[in-house]
């Protein structure tokens, strides 16, 4: 499970200390929260931790579509199914 530090920093940091900012992002692995008046407003992350949530997120919206279909009887025998797929392969 992946756990990500966060921080909370006021948006006149993020204009007054971005390299800084930057760093902790990438190196700290954090999410800082920039906050506006107080409140939460935008969340700074590293490239590399927002591709991975990202992926993360796509592959559990998959799982929860196919947990649907098979809820709801949207299933095929698994010998069908290969078969679809020899056919399509034999067809290039």
């Amino acid at each position: 499970m992946m756990t990500l530090q966060e921080t909370i920093r006021p948006s006149a940091d993020l204009r007054n200390h971005y390299n800084e900012i930057s760093k902790q992002c990438r190196e700290g692995r954090e999410a800082v929260i920039i906050t506006v008046n107080g409140r939460g407003d935008t969340v700074s992350l590293s490239y590399e931790t927002y591709k991975n949530m990202k992926s993360r997120i796509e592959l559990l919206e998959i799982l929860a579509e196919a947990e649907d279909d098979v809820k709801n009887g949207r299933v095929a025998p698994i010998s069908d199914t290969f078969d679809n797929l020899r056919s399509i392969l034999q067809e290039d």
